[in-house]
């Protein structure tokens, strides 16, 4: 109760205090450590690309950016921590597009990143890719397509966890293209490829930096990249939406704040990193990380975490994974 008292007491002085203050304590933000706290374990991808964003901004703003690993719960666990969280900037969570698909994946969460989560910067885009075995009888997008509705309950596709975004690629590419594949999931990367290889699954899909040393080698197949775009690393590489008009799915990812974050050291860490995204040197260490800069405002990152959830949402129903 005391506590209580105490957090509408200092909502009331705050909305109380004259414009001019209010934005000079915007402007002295920040004062101490920031923790941007991640869903996933160090060393993985995004943790290395928060690391690299995270070091920037502690230069930029005068203070350490913290990166704190959370994972478990399929991102749930860091998005509940930063939810909690005193909305005062200083608790930043890294945005993924897993959040958007845990809205309707897990429905009784506690919070979702559409109702606690303050968007606050769009950083990068992943680009995947759909792989098959060198020895398929298909070496394109349509051809695959023919010989799936030749073979209905033939083909398998793996990926990297039931749930996982490699899983719901191709559950959209299921239901996009009007096919059937079975699914068979797998617990990471290496086993999938194996798995791949081996004629396991005919299919799977997988980050283009992760398959890229394979596709090189000529061990694996790339069909096309999964992305609107073409991406500049494989610029010969077709993308589904060429033959499968709409679709797209890629990795991106984020920061988000608590809800409640005031619209001024929102638009203080979003101008940070757009002018960090902006930097040469930036662009092409995430580059070599086989990402893809994705700045913008806060406003297009909502609508792109709106768009998200909202495709998302289709997918986990069509596949029925939605947990009632």
């Amino acid at each position: 109760m005391m506590l209580a008292r105490r957090a509408f007491f200092g909502l009331a002085v705050g909305a109380a205090l004259p414009a001019p203050l209010r934005f000079a304590r915007a402007q002295a933000y920040p004062t101490r450590p920031i923790v941007l706290v991640m869903h996933l374990p160090a060393g993985s991808a995004p943790d290395i690309v928060a690391r690299l964003i995270g070091q920037s901004l502690s230069q930029r703003l005068g203070t350490p950016v913290v990166i704190e690993n959370r994972p478990g719960g399929g991102g749930n666990v860091a998005l509940e921590t930063v939810a909690r969280a005193e909305p005062d900037g200083y608790t930043l969570l890294g945005v993924a597009a897993l959040h958007c698909v845990n809205v309707t994946l897990n429905e009784k969460a506690k919070f979702n990143v559409v109702h606690d989560i303050a968007p606050v910067a769009s950083l990068i885009d992943v680009p995947f890719i759909m792989l098959a075995n060198p020895s398929a009888p298909f070496r394109t997008i349509p051809e695959f397509i023919g010989y799936a509705k030749a073979n209905r309950g033939k083909i398998n596709m793996g990926s990297l966890g039931t749930g996982n975004l490699t899983h719901l690629a191709g559950e959209l590419f299921k239901m996009t293209a009007n096919i059937d594949m079975v699914h068979v999931p797998y617990r990471g990367a290496m086993q999938a490829q194996a798995g791949l290889l081996s004629g396991e699954v005919q299919v799977t899909f997988d980050a283009l930096i992760a398959a890229l040393p394979q596709i090189q080698s000529g061990r694996l197949r790339a069909l096309a990249v999964t992305t609107a775009k073409r991406v500049n690393a494989v610029p010969d590489i077709p993308t589904i939406s060429e033959y499968l008009p709409g679709y797209a799915v890629s990795g991106w990812l984020g920061i988000g704040a608590p809800r409640g974050t005031s619209n001024e050291v929102i638009a203080k860490i979003n101008s940070e990193c757009d002018a960090i995204l902006a930097d040469p040197k930036i662009q092409a260490r995430l580059a070599k990380l086989g990402s893809q800069v994705l700045s913008g405002t806060p406003s297009d990152f909502a609508k792109l975490i709106a768009d998200e959830t909202a495709k998302w949402a289709k997918v986990v129903k069509f596949a029925g994974l939605a947990q009632k």
